[in-house]
């Protein structure tokens, strides 16, 4: 069963996308984190199963933000929507700032919607990363994606 199947938006799939090429490693995978609390959007085990890396995309709940932090060495959230996202942000950002482990990215509600315009069926996607500056391109639309860091681990 696909992604989008079990309801996924194209902009969070192209989100999860785009985190899956910012931490890319041999051994980052895709969770069940849309439909498994106990799992994330995209982790990296190590070879004994000990996470290294959580990573969350959208609005976690903060409990389950605060679990993650508990069983990854680190815990990364990518957080879109605009306004809701930054309310998001200001109702959690204490209990966040106790998190030592936890970093937050703030996408723009512009560029995730640019990158849901770049989802097909099937996708030949390029990414760039250079000098802090993220491109995502399908080889006829470019998208540049800008990231507000919120809070840094």
């Amino acid at each position: 069963m696909s992604c989008l199947e079990k309801g996924e938006t194209d902009e969070r799939m192209m989100v999860r996308l785009l985190a899956f090429a910012l931490h890319a490693h041999e051994y980052l995978e895709f969770g069940q984190g849309m439909t498994d609390d106990d799992e994330a959007d995209l982790w990296r085990k190590d070879l004994t199963g000990a996470i290294e890396l959580w990573i969350d995309v959208g609005i976690p709940d903060e409990k389950l933000i605060r679990k993650a932090c508990g069983r990854a060495d680190q815990v990364v959230v990518y957080c879109y929507g605009g306004r809701v996202a930054d309310m998001w942000f200001a109702q959690n950002k204490a209990q966040f700032e106790r998190l030592k482990n936890l970093s937050i990215i703030n996408l723009p509600v512009a560029s995730t919607q640019a990158l849901a315009k770049l989802a097909q069926r099937t996708m030949n996607l390029q990414c760039t990363i250079q000098d802090g500056q993220v491109w995502l391109s399908d080889g006829k639309e470019s998208v540049q994606v800008e990231r507000a860091v919120l809070k840094a681990a």
